[in-house]
Parts: C-alpha cells; structure tokens; sequence
C-alpha cells in the first residue's frame, strides 16, 4: 500500500510520499511527535512531485476551484500523472479538505482519507514546506501566500457597483440619525424664536416650514407687507400668511437684540440645510433601493426595504433569512423576552412600517404579516440572485397576492394561487424583454443609418471639390488639343 498526501500551497501543487505501512492510523503518534522536528518529520515524509503554478492568475483560479470543491484540470493532470506509478499497488490519498477528497475520489476513482493522520502531516508540511522543495525559500513562500491571499480576498469581495447594497446600508442608517437631529434642532429652533415671537408655533406646525418662516420674518418690527409674497411660498396658504402677519403686530413676545437675531437666523439655515440634505438622501435612497432590490421595493416600499436590508446586513444574509425571520426581524427583544417569560411572541418586527399592516384589520394582523413575510422573502431572493437586468414584474405580481389577501380576509373571495401568479410574472418578463430587444435593435439600426448619413455628408464636400477640380482640368486641357491640331492643319 503506498500512502501520498497532497498539499496545495500558494506556490503550487506538491505530492509526498510518506513511509509505507500497513496500518495509516498507527503513524498518528509518530507524526504528531516529529511534526516540531524536520529531521525526523523528513525521515517520514519525501517529496514526490511539485507543480508550480505558471502564473498569478493560474493560482487564483485554482484557489478558486479549491474553495468551491471543484478538481481543477491541473490539479487532475497532476494527479494522473505522478498517481500512474503506484497503479500495481494500492494507493491512498491523503486530502485535508474531505469536500475536496469526495469530487477527487467520484472524478478519478482514487482512494482519499481526510482527517487524522492527515491534517497532523499536512500541519508539518505546511510548517517545513520551504525546506521539503528545493529552490523555495521561506520569505518566497510567504510572498506567494502574501500575493495569492490579496487576490483571493479582492476577487471574493469584488462586486457590481450598481447592485451595491453598502451604500443602503449607510444611507438607511444616516437617514434615521438625520431625521432625530431635524427633530431635535427644530425644537430647539422653535423654542429659541418663541422668546420673540411665540404665537408662531402655533401658526407654523411644520418644523421646515417653521424654520424658513423664522428666517424670512428676522425681527417682528422689519416684518412689513413687502414679505408677505416671499411667506406665501412658504406657507402655500393666503389665510395662514395673514394670520402670521397679524400676530406680528400684536405679538407678545419681547424684543431681541441684532446680534441674537443673527445666531437664529444662522441656526434656522443650518436646520434648513439639513431638511434639504435629508430630502436628497432620501431621493438617492430610492434610487439605489429600486436599483439593487427593485422587487423589494415595489412590494414594500423604499424605506422599510432598506431597513430591512440594513438589519440583515446585506442583501445576501436577507435572501437567505426564512420567512418566520423575516417576519420577527427587528423584534429580537421582544421575542426573547416572550420567551424567557413564557408570554405571546412578537407578531411582526420592521415589516409592521408596512402599509399592508395598518390596513388590516385586529385580528388578521399577525396573518397578513406572515404573508407579507413569506412575499418579502421571495422578492429578496429574486433581487439577490437573479443576473439579468433588474425588473420590478415579480415584485408587481407579488404585491397584488398581499392585495388579494387582504380583500380575502374582509370579503372571502378566494385569491389566485402562486404558481399561476408566478407563471404570469415569467411570461409578462420574457415578454418585456423580447421588445427591449427589439427595440435596442431598432435603437442599433437607426444609430448606423445616423452615422452613415452622417459619413456621407461628411464626403459630399470632398466628393463636389473633386469633381470641380476635375472639370477645371478638363476645361484647361480640351483647347490646347485644339490649338495643336490647328497648327498641325496650317502646317500641312
């Protein structure tokens, strides 16, 4: 029986023979004593065959098909041809990865051992390693491993900028934090100015609008008929703006210094500044969420989508979520705390955010929400791990099954079942993707036509100055042939 173990090292591949016995468990002691000792682990383990990888990108794809569980051709190659020898033997191959082993054993009808004896001499080879391949020096294999490491993890985390879900992440979390310090602000804001004006509070309930009013109306006394337009675009209502504009004559509150006046005025336009910002983020927010997770979104909206996102942590780890999860996420507390004490678990987490929730009556809450759980969990998985172009058809489909759903519980009328809606989601997106290809096509032609027209105006010039150059010439030409045959006539 001949024993080799294979060890995939950054550099390549390597094949080594350990010393034969019958019984591959009784070397387990003998390992495990010499792996700190090379003289004695290299009396035990000789190198038979190494294959260095050609190229980085030759590594990183083999590293690849390693991680997966696939037998790469190289690898295959370099088994077939160093294993040939021991094929009047019995021969066992020692494999540290047991996926890894299972695909060599079904793929080449070699005999693998994972575990034991195997990962103690795998852990003394990747210790002497250096030392067992001549040539190789240590600071060279840790630069290889340095190198492959670095392109393994930048091909692992590379991704489709427009199917980012990061940025969601981010926007979702900077948008809460956003609208607590609007709030804050404004209150503060609203409670500064009512020193000056405080039946303004009253008036103005809005904090933005609150804000921009304050700033526009500065001092009660400079607070004339000449901005009452500017106020009007502000408040968008007449009455309210003449309601403001007599509460400023007969108004209560005390007089305010210059220098006072200027620091709300600046805190009023930091305030607005920030609504502003928070309602751009909230558009690029949209944006992105119809971008990554179009379905999502068309079923429950941008910002409970993104939360949603954001508490999973990715768009991934929420595809991945089962639909009781999903349902509950966002409750954690809750639910534990149901738990420890015995008491009636949470019914919905984020997902009670949802429309569908405040809809449905007292009773039928908890079942709508374990319905929209189930559909939130589907859209999720058909935005993660679809490739092709993103389409908002199954999240459309999906919402009118919860719409169906709701008007079951009140009304009774049985609803379509899922595979039906499905089907009809998959013929309504092939449908609309045969027109886009049709239309691209017809967008294709048309950009030629435009292009050759374009080409031949471009040459029309150049064609016309030719052709009169050529009839100058010709012009020029014809009476001197003239001239010499009349000579030529006088002559005769």
């Amino acid at each position: 029986m001949v024993f080799f173990v294979l060890f995939e090292h950054a550099a390549g591949y390597a094949l080594f023979r350990c010393q034969d016995t019958e019984d591959i468990g009784s070397l387990l002691p003998e390992v495990q004593e010499a792996v700190d000792d090379f003289s004695r682990f290299a009396s035990m383990v000789t190198l038979e065959a190494f294959s260095p990888f050609k190229t980085g990108a030759n590594a990183l794809d083999n590293i690849n098909s390693i991680s997966e569980g696939v037998v790469h051709d190289d690898l295959k190659v370099f088994l077939l041809n160093n294993l040939s020898k021991g094929k009047k033997q019995k021969v066992i191959l020692g494999v540290a990865d047991t996926k890894l082993g299972s695909v060599i054993q079904e793929t080449l009808s070699i005999t693998c051992q994972s575990g034991g004896v195997v990962a103690e001499i795998s852990r003394g080879i990747r210790s002497h390693f250096h030392k067992l391949v001549q040539g190789l020096t240590a600071p060279g294999a840790a630069k290889a491993q340095l190198g492959l490491g670095h392109s393994y993890s930048r091909a692992k985390v590379k991704f489709n900028v427009h199917r980012v879900d990061n940025m969601i992440i981010q926007s979702i979390s900077l948008l809460d934090q956003l609208d607590k310090d609007v709030n804050t602000f404004s209150m503060r804001i609203r409670e500064w100015y009512s020193y000056h004006f405080p039946e303004l509070v009253k008036l103005v309930p809005d904090n933005y609008m609150y804000a921009r009013t304050a700033r526009l109306i500065g001092s009660r006394k400079e607070f004339t008929e000449d901005k009452l337009e500017k106020l009007e675009a502000i408040v968008m209502d007449s009455t309210k703006v003449e309601a403001i504009y007599e509460a400023a004559k007969v108004s209560m509150g005390m007089d305010i210094a210059p220098l006072d006046l200027i620091n709300i005025e600046r805190f009023a336009s930091r305030v607005i500044e920030l609504a502003e910002y928070r309602k751009g983020l909230s558009e690029y927010l949209s944006s992105k969420m119809h971008q990554v997770a179009p379905n999502l979104t068309t079923l429950i909206g941008e910002q409970v989508g993104a939360r949603l996102i954001s508490h999973a942590g990715s768009l991934t780890n929420l595809a991945k979520y089962p639909a009781s999860t999903v349902q509950i996420l966002g409750a954690e507390k809750a639910l534990f705390r149901a738990l420890k004490t015995r008491g009636n678990t949470p019914k919905y987490g984020l997902i009670f955010h949802s429309s569908f929730i405040g809809r449905a009556g007292v009773k039928n809450k908890g079942r709508i929400s374990r319905y929209l759980a189930n559909k939130c969990s589907i859209a999720s998985r058909i935005d993660c791990f679809t490739a092709e172009v993103p389409s908002t058809v199954f999240g459309e489909k999906l919402k009118g099954q919860v719409e169906e759903r709701l008007s079951f519980y009140e009304s009774g009328v049985v609803p379509k079942k899922n595979i039906d809606v499905m089907k009809e989601a998959i013929a309504e997106l092939k449908e609309k993707q045969q027109n886009a290809t049709v239309l691209s096509e017809k967008k294709k032609k048309k950009r030629k036509r435009d292009e050759t027209e374009e080409e031949v105006q471009e040459q029309q010039p150049a064609v016309e100055s030719a052709a009169m150059e050529t009839t100058a010439e010709t012009d020029g030409v014809t009476p001197k042939k003239k001239k010499k045959s009349r000579k030529s006539l006088e002559v005769n």
